[in-house]
């Protein structure tokens, strides 16, 4: 374990955070925290996921008599270096028992000397292929020596001490079959202990998601490419070392076709005190390998950004540089509530760091002549000014609409009454984002008074039709996978607190005024991604959301109708998918609870047919 680096980084998170949230990190990394204690059970509920989800003996045999109409070599690709003779035996035992067998193990040795034990393990099949190198040349052109092996039509990456389960090529051959013009393929991944019955650790994805890739290598193992593509944009670059997969990865989501998740287990990647899986400081070089790959990937799209490191080790924050002075709309409902609004339109102007922006009140029928008076007051800010709507009763989307159709801004915020900014670069942050020629809308971290969160993200289908994922959460706890913590794509955020190009609103109708109250915000970004457009989450932005104390929860009879209806008519809107599973979740995520924790029960991919 790298002593030296740990302490640098400590000190480093404390320059940058202070002597409190050092003390919490710390105490998050001790055996008897609530992080520790969350993993232990989700380790327990993976037993069972592995026991109810894996294929017995009897399915492993009619894996092994299946043919596919189209079965393809698969080139396993092996950079070696100093590999333990127990690793490499498990390594190939693990590719010799696999359910399919057009396959071909490509090893190109770097080691010092040729082991004896490598000599007679290579000779077991005739699939598998060596080459000694007779110098160590760095992991990338190692890898670039196996892959001149390969003559497969597609190439798998697999490290010397890592292991496939043995239906590992059955699963990627059958959706390679499926989807025959998709270039690139990656699989959800566990962690091995020494112990080889011991694993833990399962990450399961998403889809393929620009911003979360960007965040930190999320799709790391296992990943398959079709050669031709990797003949496209050439091999591993040495300057990489360290992260050489990531920057792979990044030029090939450039290029490829079409990129295929399989949401399955598929790869086992070994805990050992020289491997990143178990010590996140072994190799110190590789973070900063990392950040050069992301910046190299971001100046080939022609994005001007920063990459700097988050508060976790191999997480990464991207500033996004604003491009001009574009002007912003800050659009708020009002409704009496002096008090929030002006809470609300104080934190606005106190934090506020960007300078062209105005905000727009739209007034919604108050009764208190405190509000009025208010009004007066702001409006002698020439930043901000109230319309009063002169319809009657409540309808978010109309009002919003009416709103956006008397602002001046080429950006729009939607943000509610009920809120107050946290972050000071907050409208730059969110801009940099929304300026992406990817980009459809940008949401931010919402917290509850007590600081856990409210929002950081919707999945669709989570808790009824749609729901906010790691609610409750500390603001700064990590959840699942960093996932409460790192810039990521969803299928939508909330309303609440939103950032949309004025073009892309109008484009779009803007909110559809037959959602009065709900679900508007979810229909939004459904239909921004209709344009091929993603939303990103951004928790770098954080506010407070005093959650409903304008409107109130739904809790009388008449508004629990009006929201069955809300939920009814978008579920009807977006049949197509809501029919599907959500590509920003995962599919063995139960739904029942709104954190990332593992299904325990048969889980049947409807969009695949059962062995």
């Amino acid at each position: 374990m790298n002593l030296r680096f740990i302490i640098n980084r400590t000190i480093e998170f404390y320059n940058k955070n202070g002597i409190m949230k050092t003390i919490q990190k710390i105490l998050s990394k001790l055996p008897f925290s609530k992080q520790k204690k969350y993993e232990k059970e989700e380790n327990e509920n993976y037993k069972l996921w592995i026991q109810n989800n894996e294929p017995n003996e009897v399915e492993l045999e009619k894996q092994r008599n299946h043919v596919f109409e189209y079965e393809p070599k698969i080139s396993v690709i092996v950079p070696m270096y100093n590999t333990k003779e127990k690793y490499l035996t498990e390594l190939i035992d693990s590719l010799i028992n696999q359910t399919y067998s057009n396959w071909e193990l490509c090893l190109a040795d770097g080691s010092s000397e040729k082991k004896e034990y490598v000599q007679e393990l290579i000779k077991q099949d005739t699939r598998i292929k060596y080459k000694f190198l007779n110098a160590n040349k760095g992991i990338s052109e190692n890898s670039n020596e196996a892959l001149k092996l390969a003559e497969g039509e597609y190439i798998a990456l697999l490290d010397h001490d890592d292991i496939l389960p043995v239906f590992s090529l059955y699963e990627i051959v059958k959706t390679i079959n499926q989807y025959k013009e998709a270039e690139f393929f990656y699989t959800d991944e566990d962690k091995l202990l020494e112990e080889k019955e011991n694993r833990i650790g399962p990450h399961f994805k998403q889809d393929y998601a620009p911003d979360t890739l960007m965040s930190y290598n999320y799709i790391c193992h296992f990943s398959i490419f079709k050669k031709s593509l990797l003949d496209r944009i050439g091999g591993f670059q040495k300057e990489f070392d360290g992260s050489q997969d990531y920057d792979l990865i990044l030029r090939a989501v450039e290029e490829a076709n079409k990129i295929v998740h399989i949401p399955k287990i598929l790869y086992h990647w070994r805990m050992n005190i020289d491997s990143v899986a178990l010590n996140s400081s072994a190799k110190p070089y590789a973070y900063e390998a990392a950040k050069k790959a992301i910046k190299a990937h971001l100046d080939r799209k022609g994005i001007q950004a920063d990459v700097e490191d988050s508060s976790i080790l191999g997480i990464y924050q991207i500033k996004y540089h604003v491009i001009g002075e574009p002007k912003v709309s800050i659009i708020i409902l009002n409704k009496d509530h002096k008090k929030d609004l002006k809470r609300c339109v104080q934190s606005i102007l106190e934090k506020t760091t960007y300078h062209n922006y105005e905000i727009i009140i739209v007034e919604n029928n108050s009764k208190t002549k405190e509000i009025f008076k208010y009004y007066e007051t702001l409006q002698k800010n020439e930043k901000i000014k109230v319309l009063k709507y002169e319809g009657d009763g409540f309808n978010y989307s109309k009002l919003n609409n009416f709103g956006v159709e008397h602002s001046t801004g080429d950006y729009i915020v939607l943000l509610n009454n009920d809120t107050k900014i946290i972050t000071n670069n907050w409208i730059e942050t969110m801009l940099g984002n929304c300026q992406r020629e990817d980009v459809g809308i940008v949401g931010a971290k919402l917290l509850y008074a007590n600081t856990k969160v409210q929002h950081v993200g919707v999945v669709l289908g989570l808790t009824g039709v749609a729901g906010h994922v790691n609610l409750g959460l500390e603001a700064e706890e990590p959840g699942y996978m960093a996932r409460n913590v790192i810039s990521q794509n969803y299928m939508a955020v909330t309303g609440a607190m939103l950032m949309i190009s004025k073009q892309d609103y109008c484009e779009v109708g803007g909110l559809d005024e037959a959602f009065p109250v709900a679900y508007n915000d979810i229909d939004l970004c459904l239909k921004i991604r209709e344009k091929n457009k993603v939303v990103v989450l951004n928790p770098f932005v954080q506010a407070y959301h005093y959650e409903s104390k304008t409107r109130g929860y739904e809790v009388t009879l008449e508004k629990q109708k009006r929201l069955q209806e809300d939920e009814k008519r978008l579920k009807e809107k977006w049949k197509e998918i809501f029919q599907k599973e959500d590509p920003y979740f995962n599919i063995n995520f139960r739904h029942d609870v709104g954190n990332m924790r593992i299904r325990t029960d048969r889980i049947i991919n409807q969009t695949e047919e059962e062995i």
